[in-house]
């Protein structure tokens, strides 16, 4: 039987007079003519090879074959229906997976919160967390491995878009009982003969260029690179050394009990971004949740500052 040859119309038509009774009120639900529906069913039936309809002066009813064939009819309509409102929840940005990468801080902290706060909007998007080194970011947005990223401002190349989110100073942390610990705001030429602890490659660059670009008096050393930035803050709250981040590890920090000052003169800003691919179009699902990222971590970056500064 080339049941290639139905149409969803014909089944609608099929559904629309087994539930009216009437080739008439079922044109006027379809928005058809009743000549209309009535060869949507011959056509149907011709196909099938058997008749779908008894009719009678007073009324139109199923055949025995059609009650048959009516719950599969009726089976496909729900299906494509199903697949209408999909396709919309995709349109609409309504639904999908989104694989998002970020280091430590802001895989732990900023983006389990944003989910939860865009599983209100939107509940049938997935966001899964991938914790990403921050030299790996771009990498793996741009070779599909991740739709998006959040993190330090990186070299992009021709691949992947990174657009700025929010700012945050570099600041140092240090033990309650740490000579700097009693400064409301540390220059870089404090830290010149100040032991300090780098988290990371990333870290090490970050803090190797400003103490290039600073004054030979003010040029600083790390002594120690440390994987993560939490054995960073541990390292710090023994008193063996300082280390410096970003403003937002504020987050992760209470803690370790450590103090945070402001590092200045001059004030060193690390732009946090959102990364996209640019080779590829990214998914509804995934653009969406990237605006939505892009509105909501500078307001989470302010209560993180604000909370800080308590």
């Amino acid at each position: 039987m080339p049941l290639t040859r139905v149409t969803l119309r014909q089944f609608e038509a099929l559904v629309a007079i087994a539930e009216l009774h009437s080739f008439a009120e079922a044109g006027n639900r379809l928005g058809l003519t009743s000549s209309a529906v009535s060869q949507l069913i011959a056509e149907l039936e011709s196909v099938l090879g058997f008749r779908l309809f008894d009719r009678t002066t007073r009324r139109v009813a199923l055949s025995s074959a059609g009650r048959d064939f009516l719950a599969s009819a009726e089976s496909v309509i729900r299906h494509v229906q199903a697949a209408e409102k999909t396709a919309d929840d995709v349109l609409n940005r309504a639904a999908g997976i989104v694989r998002v990468g970020a280091p430590l801080v802001l895989a732990s902290l900023a983006l389990p919160a944003a989910i939860r706060a865009y599983a209100d909007l939107r509940p049938k998007v997935v966001v899964r967390v991938v914790d990403t080194p921050v030299d790996a970011l771009v990498d793996h947005v741009a070779n599909g491995d991740l739709d998006l990223a959040i993190g330090p401002n990186r070299s992009t190349g021709a691949h992947v878009a990174g657009t700025p989110a929010f700012d945050s100073p570099w600041v140092l942390w240090c033990a309650p009982d740490h000579a700097l610990a009693r400064r409301r705001r540390v220059r870089w030429a404090d830290l010149r003969d100040t032991p300090l602890v780098a988290a990371g490659r990333d870290h090490e660059r970050s803090v190797a260029q400003m103490r290039l670009s600073a004054p030979p008096d003010a040029r600083i050393t790390p002594i120690d690179v440390v994987d993560n930035v939490t054995t960073a803050l541990g390292v710090a709250s023994q008193g063996l050394a300082a280390t410096l981040t970003p403003g937002y590890v504020a987050a992760l920090a209470p803690p370790f009990g450590l103090v945070m000052r402001r590092v200045v003169s001059p004030e060193t800003i690390r732009q946090v971004c959102v990364y996209r691919p640019l080779s590829r179009a990214a998914s509804p699902a995934a653009e969406g949740f990237a605006q939505f990222l892009l509105t909501w971590l500078p307001q989470w970056n302010e209560r993180v500052m604000a909370a800080s500064r308590d």
